[in-house]
């Protein structure tokens, strides 16, 4: 059988160069490496999309719009980006929301891969809202703590070679409550009011720690979410938790666990993941196995 050939279109980019570096070792994939000089050719870039089985768009939100046209509708398509998450002709790609979702991402052309800091926020909430514990009219307070690979190249820069006093402390952003990621958190989630959203960037390159609080029993939604993740890259920590819980614990790793803590009258429930892992590459090449039915964990880590 042939090796399907996998082209990403951005490949300099912080999340193509990660799905670079990770297909780079797969035996059982053909991957397409634009030169370097031709990465800002169109007709280049186009001849390359042709060639391939599958297409990453790792580019900004206008430009994975425009390059999106450019494939056939029989290639096999992840988007990386904002710009599809909550198109009704995309699939949003988090295939342990359901065993039919699951199936969607398998059957799909075109995907969506979800925003980290939805991620986090989603695997939170969707279950709840799935199960009735909330109603989809519930205003949800999140906050979400990254490291700062999740700026791009420009912030990895500044961290790692220009940083200031300031940086070294945590940053609240996102100040004006209209992060790009809440559309597709409260879209995904069947949420009829937008979350009210706080990320923060700290001092570390890898990994996130998305959480929300509850007036509810810790114990119970413990058992909603141990009965609700079976399959998949999410999974559910033992109720409780020993000690701190370090935003940087899953870094390098490309699947996600729920920690739930708290007492009778109110729970703490986290999402603990990396933000270039489950919360972006390592998300898009679960899909990617998926959409070439390939066995999902492949090449990945966890």
């Amino acid at each position: 059988m042939l090796k399907p050939k996998i082209y990403i279109d951005g490949q300099a980019g912080t999340t193509g160069l990660e799905i670079v570096s990770r297909l780079s070792t797969r035996e059982d994939l053909e991957l397409l490496l634009i030169p370097e000089q031709d990465r800002h050719n169109d007709q280049v870039r186009k001849q390359y999309m042709q060639q391939a089985d599958l297409v990453f768009l790792c580019l900004p939100d206008q430009a994975s719009i425009e390059a999106a046209k450019w494939i056939d509708l029989d290639t096999k398509v992840i988007d990386a980006s904002t710009a599809h998450r909550t198109d009704p002709k995309w699939v949003y790609g988090f295939p342990e929301l359901s065993i039919e979702h699951r199936q969607k991402i398998a059957q799909s052309k075109r995907v969506a891969n979800p925003g980290c800091h939805a991620t986090g926020f989603i695997s939170i909430v969707s279950p709840l809202v799935q199960k009735g514990v909330l109603s989809s009219e519930q205003i949800i307070h999140c906050t979400s703590l990254t490291g700062y690979s999740g700026g791009g190249k420009k912030m990895i820069d500044a961290y790692e070679n220009h940083k200031t006093e300031a940086m070294e402390a945590p940053q609240i952003y996102g100040l004006d409550m209209q992060h790009k990621h809440l559309k597709e958190m409260q879209s995904v989630c069947g949420l009829k009011n937008a979350p009210l959203f706080s990320p923060i960037v700290d001092d570390y390159k890898r990994g996130m720690l998305t959480c929300i609080q509850l007036p509810l029993n810790a114990k119970n939604l413990y058992s909603v979410y141990r009965d609700f993740y079976t399959n998949g890259l999410v999974h559910v920590h033992p109720f409780g938790y020993p000690a701190n819980i370090n935003a940087n614990g899953f870094s390098h790793r490309d699947d996600l666990e729920i920690i739930v803590t708290g007492n009778e009258k109110q729970a703490l429930i986290c999402a603990l993941f990396d933000n270039l892992g489950k919360g972006a590459c390592g998300a898009a090449i679960q899909n990617m196995n998926l959409m070439l039915g390939i066995k999902e964990t492949k090449g990945l880590q966890f």
